[in-house]
């Protein structure tokens, strides 16, 4: 990690943390911190990390006028409101089709940010009645989406030009995640709260999920800042039952992750002083952008089974699990050979890189 970029880094972490508080920058102080360096830089890092409406934001409120910033913040906004519009329409069908229907993750926590559109979408995500897939395929063709995925894993995925992607889930984890996870919401019906189709989670189970979501993230290829400042934004938002929070978090066994990735997002934006173990968490999620990279997949996963566990996992996927990636086991299992062998080939043809990667961990070669 270059010194620039840690500079920017800082520069974006600052910015950020004045948005979500109200707070205007203090000009000086941030002119003497980045001069003679690339304002370019500072947009890059709040682009990795999804935080360039954020940024733009404080800039503006502090009297500094960026055009990429500027711009950044204005596809934000629209692009929320394109999908609020568009999702009010099909919440309405859904509704009326009868069936239940929740909004899940940043589709909530965005109104809990102080400027709309700060908080940048790149999907929705919203957890529906399994049994109504067919259905539901049915209303967003209707709205001019395009089925992307269909019947593989826990979510479908519909996108409609120019920019809204909604995925649309079956279950909020599926059996290829953590068993404990998969396992604590697999009957979770009886946490859904709200009358009709408009269903939601007590403000104690948002949070549990979000914090299940993330460490899903943080434990595969990463996670990056953006999930920090969601969890700095709906707890100083939200008071939470904290003593329940910690018991259930404790059943997926990640009551420890919470504790140490709220102690960093409250530290890092509310000004505080890091400890080492906030510093060992945040240059982990530094190195991991907003989604995670190859690099801390491979790393964890060898981590976690070993050299030929890993191998294992990739080449031999449980038969539920392909079902889940290949629906037509289902009606012929007869297939799965064929299935096995597409999979490997269209792995080392269309994610060569990924694949390459992969094969050369568990060789054992240095991957970089």
């Amino acid at each position: 990690m270059t010194q620039e970029y840690k500079t920017a880094i800082s520069a974006v972490i600052y910015l950020a943390s004045c948005a979500v508080r109200n707070k205007t920058p203090n000009r000086k102080k941030l002119e003497e911190k980045l001069s003679g360096m690339d304002f370019s830089l500072v947009y890059q890092a709040a682009e990795q990390h999804l935080l360039t409406a954020a940024v733009a934001y404080a800039l503006e409120s502090a009297g500094i006028h960026d055009h990429a910033f500027t711009e950044a913040k204005a596809k934000a906004i629209r692009k929320v409101a394109l999908m609020d519009a568009e999702m009010s329409v099909i919440f309405a069908k859904m509704t009326a089709a009868g069936i239940w229907y929740m909004p899940l993750k940043g589709t909530v926590i965005k109104d809990d940010y102080p400027k709309y559109g700060m908080r940048q979408m790149a999907d929705h995500d919203i957890l529906f009645d399994a049994d109504r897939a067919g259905d539901v395929r049915d209303i967003m063709e209707s709205c001019g989406f395009t089925t992307e995925h269909f019947g593989e894993g826990n979510h479908d995925v519909y996108f409609k030009p120019p920019v809204l992607n909604f995925e649309m889930h079956t279950a909020l984890f599926g059996k290829t995640h953590e068993n404990s996870m998969y396992e604590y919401y697999s009957h979770m019906e009886d946490r859904l709260l709200g009358e009709g189709c408009a269903k939601h989670f007590s403000p104690e189970d948002f949070y549990i999920y979000l914090i299940a979501h993330e460490y899903k993230h943080y434990s595969g290829g990463g996670t990056g800042l953006r999930s920090l400042l969601d969890t700095y934004v709906y707890l100083n938002k939200h008071e939470l039952d904290m003593a329940y929070v910690e018991q259930e978090l404790e059943k997926m066994h990640i009551r420890e992750f919470e504790t140490e990735q709220r102690s960093l997002s409250f530290h890092l934006f509310g000004g505080e002083k890091l400890t080492e173990e906030d510093r060992r968490m945040l240059h982990y999620i530094l190195s991991s952008g907003t989604y995670g990279t190859i690099k801390n997949n491979v790393r964890n996963q060898l981590r976690k089974k070993g050299r030929w566990g890993y191998f294992r996992s990739r080449m031999t996927l449980p038969y539920d699990m392909m079902q889940d990636k290949f629906p037509v086991l289902k009606k012929a299992p007869l297939l799965y050979p064929f299935c096995w062998a597409y999979r490997l080939i269209h792995g080392f043809i269309f994610k060569h890189d990924r694949f390459m990667y992969q094969l050369k961990a568990v060789v054992g070669f240095r991957c970089k």
